[in-house]
């Protein structure tokens, strides 16, 4: 086959005479056009967006016009919470200021979707089932990040259960499919004596704290709040807790500087230890989920502190598209 006229070269000229000089030709200077279009990726996840590249290059007497797709893939991330418990009344509120601030939300409890019907309810997924007994395979895929609010009160061995044995159960499932963040709500010790520590109820609180902390030792969490108040709903019944929660609030806030001495007291925290609001916790778990910085125990005031960096609007989502490079 005789080799493309275009990628021929002439033959070197015998003599300069040979080939008599041309004047210079001017072409037109080149001009260059190109369109941009990116399709719209989905709230949830982006596992590549398809660019498409149109470029008109014109010259004097050479015209291109082509299309070239490009699929590139993106490292787009969102955040994607998984919170047990999620349908009592903390979890409830870490599920409401979650999708406030644009975060997937997943709730595991054996209840299920709750009773009522605001309208954040219907952002999230509401899954009814046992930690013991859970598909963790399926429960946290995709995760960020597993909120416990598990606990309760019974006897000594339904407390120890419930407050540790189904946390440890839940951080070593994080662990083990690789949940890079786990948050668990724990309860503030009020100074009370050894001997009172050592009921089923703080026991099994401390040691899901320990599991937590051991393997999760530079993204774990554990928030230590006394009182939660706020507007409980029970069986369709709203229980205002905010009524003697939130003026307590403010009054031990008021006279703090002058209830610290007594703070060494054992069992000084029963009435001076600071009620606080459940909105408080739950931007407080929305900062810890947000904020790779934020890990370890933390007390009433950390607490408050956290979650005033996300109450306003707005700005735990700025952060979020910070962290996931938008």
């Amino acid at each position: 086959m005789s080799p493309s006229p275009l990628l021929a070269r002439p033959p070197a000229p015998s003599s300069p005479s040979t080939y008599p000089s041309l004047p210079p030709r001017r072409c037109a200077p080149a001009v260059a056009s190109a369109a941009l279009r990116v399709a719209p990726a989905t709230a949830s996840r982006a596992p590549f967006s398809r660019l498409v590249t149109k470029r008109n290059f014109a010259a004097s007497d050479i015209r291109e016009d082509y299309s070239t797709p490009i699929d590139v893939v993106a490292d787009v991330k969102t955040e994607k919470i998984v919170v047990l418990g999620g349908s009592g009344f903390v979890g409830s509120a870490i599920c409401k200021a979650a999708v406030s601030k644009g975060i997937e939300v997943v709730s595991l409890s054996r209840s299920g979707r709750p009773s009522y019907s605001d309208p954040w309810v219907d952002q999230v997924t509401w899954l009814a089932g046992d930690v013991f007994y859970a598909r963790w395979d399926e429960v946290l895929v995709g995760a960020t990040a597993v909120v416990s609010t598990l606990g309760g009160f019974g006897n000594e061995e339904q407390m120890k259960r419930i407050n540790g044995e189904a946390n440890v159960t839940a951080v070593d499932a994080a662990k083990e499919f690789g949940i890079p963040k786990f948050i668990l709500i724990s309860v503030h010790d009020y100074n009370l004596p050894s001997f009172l520590l050592n009921s089923g109820y703080f026991t099994g609180k401390r040691k899901a704290e320990s599991e937590v902390l051991s393997k999760y030792p530079t993204s774990g969490v554990v928030l230590r709040p006394g009182f939660i108040y706020g507007k409980r709903k029970v069986d369709g019944f709203e229980i205002p807790l905010d009524v003697v929660g939130q003026p307590l609030e403010k009054l031990l806030s008021s006279v703090e500087n002058f209830t610290k001495p007594l703070s060494s007291l054992p069992a000084s925290d029963l009435l001076l230890a600071p009620p606080v609001s459940v909105d408080d916790v739950a931007y407080a778990v929305i900062n810890g989920v947000i904020d790779d910085s934020f890990f370890g125990v933390f007390t009433i005031e950390q607490i408050k502190e956290a979650a005033a960096k996300c109450m306003n609007p707005g700005a735990c989502s700025l952060q979020a598209e910070r962290k996931n490079g938008l």
